[in-house]
C-alpha cells in the first residue's frame, strides 16, 4: 500500500503523512489533485490517506473505505463516569492497576474502555491477527482525538501487537497478565453496528481451541473472559461460569484461574 494526503493538505499535514509512512516502511506519494481511484489504478496498491481528524483506508477490492472507530467505548465510559456499570468491567472485574490481555483486538473498544478503569498505573495490551486492522487501529488509536482528555490518555495508552494469538501466548511468561481476554467473531449471525460491519472484510476467523484456552488460563494471573453470542457452544465446552443477560444477543463468561 501508499500514504497520502486529503486533497487540499497543508504542509503539517504532509509532514505527517510522511513520518508515518517512514515508521510504516510505506511509500509516501504527493496527492497532486489526483483522486483516490487514479492513485489505486496507478499504484496498483491499496491507499491510506491521512486527514487532520482521522486515517482513511481505501482497498481496491472494497467498496467504502475502513477507518478506525472506536464504536461503544465513548457512550460506556461516559456511563462509568455516571456511577453506571459496565458489563465487560463487571464480568473483567478490572480496577485500577490492573492488567489486560485482549486477544481478539479489533477496533479496541473493549480496551479503550478497559484502559480508563485501570488508569495510568495498569496495563492493556491488544493482539491483533489481521495486519491491516492492526496497522488501523494502531494508527487510530495515536490520532483519535475527543474533548475529554481521560479518553484520549486511554486511547493513546493501549499495546497494539499485530500477530497470531495463540503464538504470541505461547511466549508470554506465566502470569503475566491479570485478565486474558477473548471477543472472537460470533459464529451466530448478529445485526452489527456500522462501525462493526467494514471489520468483516479484514477479520481473522480463528477457532478458540483447547490450546489456546490452556495457553490464556496459564498467562492470566486471575482469570479469563469470554464475549460470545449467548447460543455459543463454547461457555460449556471450555468451563466458563456464564453470566445470563436476558437482554442481550451476547454474553461473558469467565474462568478464575
Amino acid at each position: 500500500m501508499i500514504i497520502t494526503t486529503g486533497g487540499k493538505a497543508r504542509s503539517t499535514l504532509m509532514r505527517r503523512a510522511k513520518h508515518l509512512g517512514e515508521t510504516l516502511g510505506i511509500k509516501y506519494v504527493e496527492r497532486r489533485d489526483r483522486s483516490i481511484e487514479t492513485l489505486m489504478d496507478i499504484k496498483e496498491q491499496g491507499v491510506i490517506v491521512v486527514r487532520k481528524e482521522r486515517i482513511l483506508y481505501y482497498d481496491p477490492d472494497v467498496k467504502e473505505p475502513v477507518f478506525f472507530h472506536p464504536n461503544s467505548a465513548i457512550f460506556r465510559i461516559k456511563r462509568l463516569i455516571r456511577g453506571e456499570e459496565d458489563p465487560f468491567i463487571r464480568n473483567a472485574r478490572l480496577v485500577k492497576g490492573m492488567s489486560l490481555l485482549d486477544c481478539t483486538l479489533g477496533w479496541a473498544s473493549d480496551s479503550i474502555v478497559a484502559k480508563y478503569v485501570v488508569g495510568s498505573q495498569g496495563m492493556v495490551v491488544g493482539i491483533e491477527g489481521s495486519p491491516t486492522l492492526a496497522m488501523l487501529t494502531r494508527l487510530g488509536l495515536n490520532v483519535y482525538e475527543h474533548e475529554m482528555r481521560e479518553i484520549v490518555s486511554a486511547t493513546r495508552s493501549i499495546e497494539v501487537c499485530e500477530g497470531n494469538h495463540y503464538e504470541i501466548l505461547k511466549e508470554l511468561d506465566s502470569d503475566s497478565f491479570d485478565v486474558v481476554y477473548f471477543d472472537p467473531m460470533f459464529e451466530e449471525k448478529i445485526v452489527e453496528a456500522d462501525g462493526i460491519k467494514p471489520l468483516k472484510h479484514y477479520a481473522l476467523y480463528e477457532p478458540i481451541t483447547e490450546v489456546l484456552m490452556e495457553e490464556a488460563k496459564r498467562v492470566a494471573k486471575q482469570r479469563v473472559v469470554l464475549k460470545d453470542h449467548w447460543k455459543s457452544p463454547r461457555f460449556t465446552q471450555f468451563g466458563f461460569d456464564v453470566e445470563i443477560r436476558k437482554t442481550s444477543k451476547f454474553h461473558y463468561g469467565v474462568i478464575e484461574v
